[in-house]
């Protein structure tokens, strides 16, 4: 585990909050100069503090305004029942995270579709032909106060 001082943290959430920042820009926002901030930003790279860069899309316009999180049960709490479930949610487009998680359920999944109709599709043509899935509790998104995913 890395320990970070204070000004790499201020870096940080900088480049969460405006990912393709300049480093001239950076550095005067955490109070660096620019070499000093870049070399700061290669060590947070080289220790894998920080692991990419991506870009951050709208759901609306990828045609996904549909977003559910849910939860999957499996029947088999097998090594091979899990890696088959999870080879099945990694090609499956419409999952866009996949935990194993600790409780009464195996799995939570964040699920993004055009519309309700494309969910219950993904609902009974994905989830529900995966053979060890015993339970599917579905949470459908009205609205999002906080998603610093999309920020």
């Amino acid at each position: 585990m890395t320990e970070l001082d204070a000004m790499e943290r201020k870096i940080l959430r900088e480049l969460a909050r405006h990912g393709r920042i300049s480093n001239v820009a950076l550095a005067d926002r955490v109070g660096l100069s620019p070499s000093a901030c870049l070399r700061r930003v290669q060590e947070l790279e080289r220790s894998g503090v920080i692991r990419g860069y991506r870009v951050v899309t709208d759901p609306e316009r990828m045609g996904r305004g549909l977003a559910a999180y849910v939860m999957v049960g499996l029947s088999s709490h097998t090594k091979a029942a899990q890696e088959g479930f999870e080879r099945a949610m990694a090609i499956a487009p419409e999952v866009v995270e996949c935990h194993n998680i600790a409780g009464a359920f195996e799995y939570l999944l964040r699920v993004e579709t055009a519309d309700l109709a494309d969910y219950k599709r993904f609902h009974t043509e994905v989830l529900g032909t995966q053979s060890h899935v015993r339970a599917i509790t579905s949470y459908i998104v009205m609205d999002s106060s906080k998603d610093e995913r999309a920020a």
